[in-house]
């Protein structure tokens, strides 16, 4: 376990207002205690570790679970009995004002993590419970060097197979290329270069695309068309345990994609750029930046563009070694996210315009907050549509 000082903590319980952070899961419910406490397999009965401001960290864990603490830097207080459980929270959060994974009205879902239960019991217990927001941001979320250093790699190897796939894609209208057989290409392609995936990548041709969330099938996916927009969305990492990657990037199986394609392209691309841009310009300036700030800014180019009610989904999600993590969004539409981004975060930006039975349009790339302010990954963001050499169009031979 790698757990904040006293001092490190300090400064950051004062941002939540509380005199410490108190952690809780089972059954992982509580993805942000098991990324600070390391815990080792899974907590199938409740486990309650407090963070104080001064003095050592102290554990609440069951007798026959004690492995999961095994390496904790601090008191472990044990218990079998829900009589002895109660006991020992009553001294960990008697009087005291608790940090921990809550969102009041569920505002954000993705901080919302504690059941209601125990927030009622530690209340009942004389304990007074807050959101735990900054020290999220500013621990659980906070990428290491070596994750850094991992997904910066990761990103690079997926723009290349995301480029080369949609490339050879793009060629092959008319041929029979199903959706599901391009997602295939893609998953050899990423497994080949050493990258490790948690599930297979979207591939959507034409009116699938304006489906957010389009998941192929086999046996019930499209077949490309020539004229086609074809969205690939993908993600892995250097292995299973560190900060993924995640992109999207767009082709066209045609060499002359129609004015409105072009036209929902740049709109999307300009808006993914001025969310990239809002945040840089914020760091740059020493001005504080939340994530809803980075959602208006894109949403902002969409909608002054005509296609607001297009863009039916968050700005970016939050990055850390899960895929959508923890820390701050981009999002002031499915919520509002008034986390503020710190250094040491990362996020996704992926505007879309979607336009039903037409196609869609989605661009996406990352952010970290490094030692040298925002970078984008990868280093060269799709800039203009992949599209179909015109010797190659099956429309012009």
């Amino acid at each position: 376990m790698n757990l904040p000082s006293p001092a490190e903590l300090a400064p950051v319980l004062d941002l939540a207002g509380a005199d410490g952070w108190l952690l809780f899961d089972f059954h992982g419910v509580n993805p942000v205690a098991a990324r600070m406490l390391d815990i080792h397999g899974l907590a199938t009965r409740r486990l309650f570790v407090l963070l104080p401001r001064t003095g050592e960290p102290i554990a609440v864990a069951h007798r026959i679970e004690l492995g999961s603490v095994k390496d904790f830097p601090g008191r472990i207080v044990q218990y079998s009995r829900w009589q002895e459980l109660h006991a020992a929270l009553d001294e960990l959060v008697r009087g005291r004002t608790l940090a921990m994974e809550i969102s009041p009205d569920d505002a954000v879902p993705y901080l919302d993590r504690v059941p209601w239960g125990v927030v009622q019991l530690i209340s009942r217990l004389g304990g007074r419970v807050v959101p735990s927001g900054p020290l999220v941001s500013a621990f659980a979320a906070r990428w290491t060097e070596a994750e850094a250093s991992d997904h910066r790699a990761a990103a690079e190897v997926l723009a290349e197979v995301a480029q080369a796939e949609l490339a050879r894609a793009v060629t092959e209208a008319g041929t029979g290329l199903t959706e599901t057989a391009l997602q295939q290409r893609v998953v050899r392609a990423l497994e080949a270069r050493g990258l490790a995936l948690q599930g297979p990548p979207i591939v959507a041709f034409g009116p699938n695309a304006a489906n957010g969330h389009y998941e192929p099938r086999a046996g019930q996916d499209a077949t490309l068309a020539p004229d086609q927009v074809v969205l690939l969305d993908l993600w892995a990492g250097r292995r299973l345990d560190t900060v993924f990657a995640d992109q999207t990037w767009m082709g066209f199986s045609g060499a002359h994609p129609p004015e409105k394609v072009e036209r929902v392209w740049r709109v999307v691309r300009d808006a993914r750029d001025a969310a990239a841009a809002a945040i840089r310009d914020a760091a740059a300036a020493g001005r504080p930046v939340a994530g809803y700030e980075g959602d208006r800014a894109a949403r902002g180019v969409i909608e002054a563009a005509g296609f607001g009610a297009n863009f039916v989904h968050r700005t970016g999600h939050s990055i850390d070694r899960e895929l959508h993590g923890s820390g701050p969004h981009l999002d002031d539409y499915e919520t509002h996210d008034d986390r503020v981004l710190t250094p040491g975060v990362g996020f996704s930006i992926e505007p879309g315009v979607y336009l039903p039975g037409e196609f869609g349009v989605r661009s996406e790339v990352n952010m970290y907050w490094g030692a040298r302010g925002p970078e984008v990954t990868p280093l060269r963001p799709q800039t203009s549509l992949i599209t179909a050499p015109l010797s190659k169009n099956p429309i012009h031979r």
